[in-house]
């Protein structure tokens, strides 16, 4: 866990991670002499399947909600309303991302859904990339919550489109610099939770940690910071909106969100209608454009 900065403000920084990336990249550079004469560069999408990756349907909201249920359904269609906290912890055998079927899947949320040739691509739900069985009680270190996020945007087609990464704050801040203009070339654009109601397909998030204060108007981050986001999967029901998200009771669980009449998870005030979680932004999901017919056609055939 990173140390709490003193306070937050635009732009905020922690203490230790670029230390470490300098210290980091001096030690690539010494090893290997100049960062040319390392490895062949893998393709980021090299794991993903070419159904993904041309792909062979433009990239949509309605595969995104649709490769998410899908997931749910596939842990059990779990579903978890209770406030944080008060469900007894499970023990370490009972603990379903550990189970046979379950950390193999896991693995793929991992192997699928990070770019290949990152470090954590090999993790399991259960084994290290060296394939060794960690201690249950350290499963916070292989959280993979943003990894099912990464997975189901991968596999819905999102291809270069989305900032996959191990930790959500990646693309929290990538949307924020969308809606900044300081970036274009994402799917991903950063609302306000107070101004925008979320859609089927989109991502809800909130600050884990020392940064459950966070708020929208300390976007975009200079450091990543402990997160949690959702996928949406349904429009307002009887004021609430469903959402579904990995790695919540160490599984894909279902959960569901009160909005207002307007469809939104904050009051025009900015207060959050949602007692248990401080939800604090919106990440708006925008579906690309399908390429002209003659590209398609070039890029179905390529290879």
């Amino acid at each position: 866990m990173r140390p709490r900065p003193a306070q937050f403000g635009a732009g905020f920084r922690t203490s230790g991670g670029g230390a470490w990336r300098a210290g980091a990249l001096a030690a690539l550079v010494l090893a290997g002499g100049t960062l040319s004469g390392c490895a062949p560069r893998i393709a980021p999408d090299a794991h993903a399947p070419p159904f993904a990756t041309k792909p062979y349907e433009p990239f949509s909201t309605a595969a995104v909600v649709a490769i998410a249920l899908r997931e749910w359904r596939q842990w059990g269609q779990l579903v978890d309303d209770d406030p944080p906290g008060t469900r007894p912890p499970l023990a370490p055998e009972d603990k379903p991302e550990r189970q046979p079927g379950y950390w193999q899947r896991v693995g793929e949320y991992w192997w699928l859904g990070l770019d290949a040739g990152s470090p954590e691509s090999a993790w399991t739900g259960k084994h290290d990339a060296a394939g060794r069985v960690f201690p249950a009680n350290r499963d916070g270190a292989f959280a993979w919550s943003a990894a099912f996020v990464s997975y189901v945007m991968r596999i819905a087609g999102a291809g270069a489109g989305f900032p996959y990464a191990a930790d959500h704050a990646a693309y929290i801040n990538a949307a924020a610099r969308m809606t900044g203009n300081a970036s274009t070339r994402w799917v991903v654009n950063a609302e306000r939770v107070e101004a925008y109601a979320p859609q089927p397909g989109d991502l809800i998030c909130l600050g884990r940690g020392w940064a459950a204060s966070l708020r929208f108007a300390n976007l975009p981050t200079a450091e990543p910071f402990p997160a949690h986001c959702d996928i949406v999967v349904s429009p307002p029901v009887a004021g609430q909106i469903s959402v579904v998200g990995g790695n919540v009771n160490d599984a894909v669980t279902l959960k569901h969100v009160p909005v207002g009449p307007d469809g939104r998870l904050a009051t025009p005030d900015g207060i959050v209608l949602d007692t248990r979680w401080p939800w604090f932004v919106v990440l708006r999901v925008i579906p690309l454009a399908p390429p002209p017919l003659a590209q398609r056609l070039i890029d179905l055939n390529a290879g």
